[in-house]
């Protein structure tokens, strides 16, 4: 009896022992170092590429529209990133709830694949979180550029990037840091100077996207501090704004000295930054696809400035090596992924791209190193966003859509944007700053009362929209709030002269200039305004003293009504915050703004940029009047 507890009692000891070997064998065989954020990112990135197979890699290459994906898809192809393009929503005037419910079930779909690896979410946030409804829109960036100011540009960066997070997305297609050689150009506004040394300056909103290094930090490296940051993607690599007569994804003609110092100077601060991303320009240098060229993406951008992060083509990029597009698809893929493109933007037929890299892989076309490469580059990127630890958003941040403190700084942006071009026919005698008590006042154009007008395309839409299409305050509204309220405002979108003279106003204010476009759609080798702009300016500077605002993306024709206007305003596209433009008008401030880009006289002087030989302009880079704020007017 006493042999038999005895044997029982070692037994049960036994059965402990053994169940705690295989417990500790379980939890050893369950930890996984890419898992452990302790763990250096290195560390990391080499044990869960370990794990991974072709098929895998393959999927974290390719970022698809929203419009095409769902959690089984991307749980089925293991995709590692879903964009919005533009004006690519869950719904018309989605909210932010509706935003992150949407990007969380296509997390949820890469979070149940074999290993979790979870997706990134990217959308072009350009001058805000331009695509959302009631977002802040700020001015596009050739306005910033007109500030000078980078410290401000930095402050927009953050509150863009609260405003991005709040819709539960990590990464935004910004900053463009173009150097527009030519107004002509439809990107032109996406540009902010024909100055390289100003590009450089505004990469300061980078630091603001993302969050700044800390002080013991390793430069050059992609950084994002943390939960209210976002990945950021400098573009478009390289010379997208000097193709030949500003035509969008053209070619530019320059040498290699002018490339790296005129249109490579802002990659070397975005860089050093910690910029996470670079996109890819679907323009040619010197007659090559940016696209296909190894020398400067692997070459250049990879070895000689030590890119870490990942580069991305753009939309259906690697389509348009060919001409015409996808003509031979097997040739792109080839093409696009040796020259060192780690993302693929293929935003619907992802399936195609997939089965034929996997294909060029398997019979050696592709090296496995490259793939390998790539994969290394999107990992670190996010392992450093902090995405496997924070893979799910929730509704904490939707209180920042169109935060009043980011309109606030979007008024304040806006304010030291205007460039003050004329004012009365001599200092002597300035229109500007205007009375706030007037007996009658008139206020024309097509875009004084419009908001979609004043923020210009990438807004709500791709190519943006005329009308009251997000909440903000036209600059009519900004007028009639400015105004003593014994002053009459009258509006007349586009008055006859008959009617102006017959009124007995006592000044007026005229608010044209082009329509909202983006990319090719606002290529335009004549830059005149559309009428009825050019007959409002005539019809009501004829008959009362006038200030005309200028709402374009660009200098634009306006020599032949210089003479006739007794002030003049380049606003460039404010966004949403038109009472930034009657702050100024008005006097509660004084006009601060300089060109950022050189206004020619005739479009047939063309390129003409400060410094060169023949350098005739209406307005030279730089140029801008000074007032004072005319406080208790």
């Amino acid at each position: 009896m006493l042999r038999l507890k005895m044997a029982k009692g070692s037994l049960l000891a036994f059965g402990i022992a053994l169940f705690c070997f295989c417990a500790a064998m379980k939890a050893e065989a369950e930890y996984l170092p890419y898992k452990d954020p302790k763990q250096p990112i290195n560390t990391r990135i080499k044990d869960l590429l370990s794990r991974m197979t072709l098929e895998e890699k393959i999927g974290q290459m390719v970022q698809i529209d929203r419009s095409v994906a769902s959690g089984e898809i991307m749980k089925k192809y293991y995709i590692g990133s879903v964009l919005s393009g533009g004006g690519s929503v869950p719904a018309k005037q989605a909210s932010p709830e509706t935003w992150v419910d949407m990007v969380n079930d296509f997390q949820k779909g890469s979070l149940s694949t074999r290993l979790g690896i979870p997706m990134i979410y990217g959308i072009d946030a350009v001058h805000g979180h331009n695509t959302v409804y009631k977002a802040t829109v700020f001015p596009h960036n050739i306005g910033l550029g007109a500030t000078r100011d980078p410290a401000l540009v930095k402050k927009i960066g953050a509150a863009t990037a609260l405003e991005v997070r709040a819709t539960g997305i990590q990464y935004a297609f910004a900053p463009c840091i173009a150097v527009c050689r030519d107004p002509r150009w439809g990107r032109c506004y996406e540009s902010y100077s024909e100055d390289p040394k100003i590009v450089r300056a505004m990469t300061e909103i980078i630091p603001g996207l993302q969050g700044e290094i800390p002080s013991n930090g390793r430069l050059g490296v992609p950084y994002l501090a943390g939960q209210k940051n976002i990945a950021a993607c400098a573009k478009h690599f390289v010379g997208d704004g000097g193709t030949t007569e500003g035509i969008n994804e053209n070619n530019t003609v320059i040498s290699r000295h002018g490339l790296l110092s005129i249109h490579m100077t802002g990659y070397y601060n975005a860089i050093i930054k910690g910029v996470s991303t670079v996109m890819i320009s679907y323009s040619s240098w010197n007659g090559i696809k940016m696209h296909a060229n190894r020398e400067m993406i692997t070459g250049f951008l990879k070895n000689t400035l030590r890119f870490r992060g990942f580069v991305i083509s753009d939309w259906q990029g690697i389509d348009r090596i060919t001409s015409p597009p996808h003509a031979n698809y097997t040739y792109s893929i080839v093409a696009g992924v040796n020259a060192g493109i780690d993302m693929m933007m293929i935003p619907y037929n992802y399936t195609e791209f997939i089965d034929g890299l996997t294909f060029l892989v398997k019979n050696n076309f592709v090296p496995m190193s490259r793939i390998d490469d790539a994969v290394k580059r999107i990992l670190r990127v996010k392992f450093t966003m902090g995405i496997f630890e924070h893979p799910l958003a929730d509704y904490s941040m939707t209180k920042y859509v169109g935060l009043q403190e980011h309109r606030d700084l979007a008024r304040e942006a806006v304010r030291k944007s205007l460039v003050l071009l004329k004012n009365g026919e001599s200092a002597a005698k300035p229109l500007l700053p205007l009375p706030k008590k007037a007996k009658r006042i008139l206020v024309a154009g097509t875009h004084a009362d419009n908001i979609g007008n004043q923020c210009g395309g990438w807004t709500i839409e791709w190519q943006g929209l005329s009308g009251n299409i997000t909440k903000g305050t036209t600059i009519l509204t900004g007028i009639r709030n400015a105004v003593d309220p014994t002053t009459e405002v009258v509006y007349s979108e586009k008055p006859d002269a008959e009617f102006v003279k017959s009124n007995k106003f006592s000044y007026a204010v005229v608010v044209v200039g082009e329509p909202p476009y983006a990319e090719t759609v606002g290529d335009s080798l004549n830059l005149t305004i559309p009428e009825p702009g050019p007959s409002t300016i005539t019809n009501v500077c004829g008959s009362v003293r006038c200030v005309v605002v200028l709402i374009t993306g660009r200098p634009v024709v306006i020599q032949p009504y210089v003479n006739r206007i007794d002030a003049l305003v380049a606003a460039w596209l404010p966004g949403t915050e038109g009472q930034g433009v009657a702050d100024v008008l008005f006097g509660d401030y004084g006009f601060t703004g300089k060109l950022p880009h050189t206004w020619f006289k005739t479009v047939d002087q063309l390129p003409m940029n400060v410094g060169d030989r023949h350098y005739d302009p209406l307005y030279p880079f730089g140029y801008g009047l000074n007032t004072e704020a005319k406080k208790g007017n």
